[in-house]
């Protein structure tokens, strides 16, 4: 991505990707848009292109992120979700206009109302509505690292994920695993 920036970690489901905007929230924390910019080139990958960004926009993304990760949260975890989040959620879904549209390859994308960040933010939270609220086959679940604990849509056959992403938390606990092994005399199996 642009330079001087963190990569953004990208996944197949917009809303858990969306909090990952955010990583590492127990440990040293990786804010991967820190700028109105990063939230325009993160969008533009997701296929939800704005024309513009202001900080009052970059708040309202950070404000729909943390709603989401919060709600996804509780959900993986059985407990009631946060009514300040599911309200937040529920305000920017109703603000955004967008339509689902069909490519000529039979995919979909979205056609955003006005090119706003408002907009495709509508699209997150819309999405986010479906996951959390079960709609969609898979299940919601927190990645097992403790500096992580990302919230993410598990649709493996046996819904036992324990990463948010094997090539980044994943492999940092394997490798951590193998350490730990090597420093008690154990060597490679």
């Amino acid at each position: 991505m642009r330079a001087g920036f963190p990569d953004f970690r990208l996944g197949n489901v917009l809303a858990t990707s969306f909090t990952g905007t955010l990583s590492e929230r127990f440990g040293d924390s990786v804010e991967r848009i820190p700028v109105p910019r990063r939230l325009i080139d993160w969008l533009a990958v997701y296929g939800l292109t704005v024309d513009s960004c202001t900080p009052e926009q970059l708040d309202l993304a950070r404000q729909l992120r943390e709603s989401i990760h919060a709600a996804a949260t509780a959900a993986a975890l059985r407990e009631t979700l946060p009514a300040a989040a599911v309200r937040i959620i529920g305000d920017r879904s109703i603000e955004g206009r967008a339509a689902a549209i069909l490519t000529p390859e039979g995919e979909r994308r979205w056609r955003l109302g006005s090119a706003s960040v408002e907009d495709a933010l509508g699209v997150i939270a819309a999405d986010a509505v479906d996951v959390i609220s079960g709609e969609r086959d898979g299940k919601l679940a927190l990645c097992a690292s403790a500096t992580c604990r990302a919230a993410f849509f598990d649709t493996s056959q046996s819904r036992t994920r324990k990463w948010c992403d094997m090539n980044t938390c994943g492999n940092r606990q394997k490798k951590a695993r193998f350490n730990a092994g090597r420093g008690r005399g154990e060597g490679p199996r």
